[in-house]
């Protein structure tokens, strides 16, 4: 089963802000200092209640920004994404019905997984591209190099307990797309309104090296 791939939206650049709101004004402001910086993928979790419309202000006011939604954790969520504006959907993880929900999306999806199990399962079901979560605190550089002798045609995108002292050792890892990560948007930045700290740091992030996108 062939689903929509989100390996032509992670080559954009090699890090996804995952980023959670408290209003749709900052999350705008927010979206707009990320994609100035060159990191245009930008993943808004579903843990505030201005999310969806954040995610909906996002998509129509922000060209440059590709924005999607994280913290898919329940079918019944899907749809309202989408209607939102949402481009992509990534989970934290997948039971069988959410993964077989998020198998019918007409959008790239990222399902969660955390073992090898999980990603055979989610691989076998036709997602090309998984999001291991947390990353750091089920193996993480360990654990890719582990899959990626037994599992080649598996591809991740890392999130959780990744930063600036590990985000090279992630990227250089050649089954990894791209990482997510909420470095790049501090939140006593976002709240004291400091966009130009926030673009500086997409900046230095758009710059790094990966090995699956060879600059």
């Amino acid at each position: 089963m062939s689903l929509p791939d989100p390996s032509f939206l992670l080559a954009r650049a090699p890090v996804v802000p995952v980023v959670t709101v408290a209003s749709v004004a900052a999350g705008v402001k927010l979206a707009r200092a990320l994609a100035e910086g060159g990191l245009p993928l930008i993943e808004v979790t579903l843990r505030t209640p201005a999310a969806l419309e954040a995610i909906a202000a996002i998509a129509a006011e922000v060209p440059d920004a590709i924005v999607g939604a994280g913290t898919v954790t329940r079918p019944d969520l899907i749809q309202k994404c989408i209607d939102a504006g949402a481009r992509f959907l990534v989970s934290p993880g997948c039971p069988p019905a959410l993964a077989e929900a998020l198998a019918e999306a007409p959008v790239p999806v990222m399902p969660g997984c955390a073992t090898a199990t999980e990603a055979m399962a989610l691989h076998a079901m036709g997602f090309p591209v998984l999001k291991l979560f947390p990353a750091e605190a089920v193996g993480g550089v360990a654990l890719l190099k582990s899959l990626a002798g037994p599992l080649p045609d598996l591809r991740f995108c890392p999130t959780g307990g990744i930063g600036p002292t590990n985000v090279g050792t992630y990227l250089a890892q050649p089954n990894v797309l791209a990482v997510g990560g909420s470095w790049v948007a501090p939140n006593d930045a976002v709240t004291m309104g400091d966009w130009e700290q926030i673009v500086a740091l997409a900046k230095a992030a758009a710059k790094l090296h990966r090995a699956a996108f060879p600059l």
